[in-house]
């Protein structure tokens, strides 16, 4: 495995949108088009705006507590509605974790905050970008229903005026607040301790899923909460001392009423539909904590449409990401004169 993309080319390949009318899954709204432009354009002024006095940053998730090299493991014996995809056959890819903060303000890990995992996984057969990326957060529901919400969202002089746009108690998005206060109240020592949910669905196969890893180590024993960045700091701790492991698993949609594609907001339970293991997510013992690595991750881009078609993104919250991820992407690369490619394992 390389630090280094092997190339400048056109990426990333994105998988396709599902043609007008041809996802039984889906409903697309007739303004969400209109509503995802809007999104892009308002992201893109802010990224330009703070560029002009500083470097160009993620939107989100700009604060990272490490790269790393991992492997992710795909189990042998799958049944057929799990072996899809990248899970059909038995088989080990090379992988980049990024762990990170959610707020598009670096801050304090005391903060409270949403905490990440994106994982790319590379040399993917028959994936147009050669990858298949997981979009993974440590909460499994998201605090925006749509696009026309997304809107709402991003326009908000502050995040309370979404949640509270006036005095008008019909107005009020309470079941948003609250899952936005469940990501916040989680508490996170070490990024290796969480579990992290895709929030958001996707195909498996012909079905649809959502995604979660999870730890399949002991706890470790690195904790401390004094510093500023002590989510990297333990992070560092804990690579230096050992191999760490996840479970990859795959929640399969079994109730259409109780589990919906459209709103992210909703808890798919596991009462109706437990996650099932598919892979092995093993990060090594390592050392990470260098300069070469940490621009190597700032240079990275991930987005759920980087993959195989078995594996589309479902569901409005997606389609906002397919548009305004590259976006971002590129406006960042550009901004910062960066290559904007994707790595191999070789």
């Amino acid at each position: 495995m390389v630090d280094t993309p092997v190339a400048d080319q056109d990426l990333p390949q994105l998988i396709p949108l599902a043609p007008p009318g041809s996802s039984p899954l889906e409903t697309v709204p007739t303004n969400e088009a209109a509503a995802i432009a809007t999104i892009a354009d308002l992201i893109e002024s802010r990224i330009r705006e703070a560029a002009k006095t500083g470097p160009a940053i993620r939107d989100a998730h700009p604060k990272a507590h490490g790269c790393v090299s991992a492997t992710l493991r795909i189990l042998d014996g799958l049944p057929d509605p799990l072996a899809q995809g990248l899970f059909a056959l038995p088989r080990t890819y090379p992988c980049w974790v990024r762990f990170s903060n959610g707020s598009g303000t670096p801050q304090g890990d005391k903060i409270g905050d949403g905490r990440g995992m994106a994982i790319k996984v590379m040399d993917v057969d028959h994936s147009r970008s050669k990858t298949q990326d997981f979009i993974l957060i440590n909460n499994p529901v998201f605090f925006v229903r749509n696009a026309s919400d997304y809107v709402a969202f991003q326009s908000a002089n502050k995040p309370l005026h979404f949640f509270l746009p006036s005095l008008n108690p019909f107005r009020f998005r309470l079941h948003e607040m609250f899952a936005a206060l469940g990501i916040t109240r989680r508490k996170v020592n070490n990024p290796v301790d969480a579990q992290y949910w895709s929030m958001t669905p996707y195909l498996m196969g012909s079905l649809a899923c959502k995604f979660s890893c999870r730890p399949n180590s002991p706890v470790s024993p690195f904790s401390d909460r004094s510093s500023t960045n002590f989510l990297h700091d333990n992070l560092v701790a804990t690579l230096n001392a050992g191999d760490v492991v996840f479970e990859f698993c795959v929640q399969l949609r079994s109730d259409a009423k109780k589990m919906p594609i459209e709103d992210p907001t909703i808890t798919w339970r596991e009462q109706v539909s437990p996650f099932v293991p598919v892979a092995h997510l093993t990060i090594a013992k390592q050392h990470f904590d260098t300069p070469e690595r940490i621009a190597f991750g700032e240079a990275l881009s991930f987005s759920p449409w980087h993959g195989l078609d078995a594996h589309r993104p479902l569901g409005g919250i997606n389609r906002v990401r397919r548009t305004v991820y590259d976006t971002i992407s590129k406006l960042r690369h550009d901004l910062t004169n960066t290559p904007r490619v994707e790595p191999t394992g070789q």
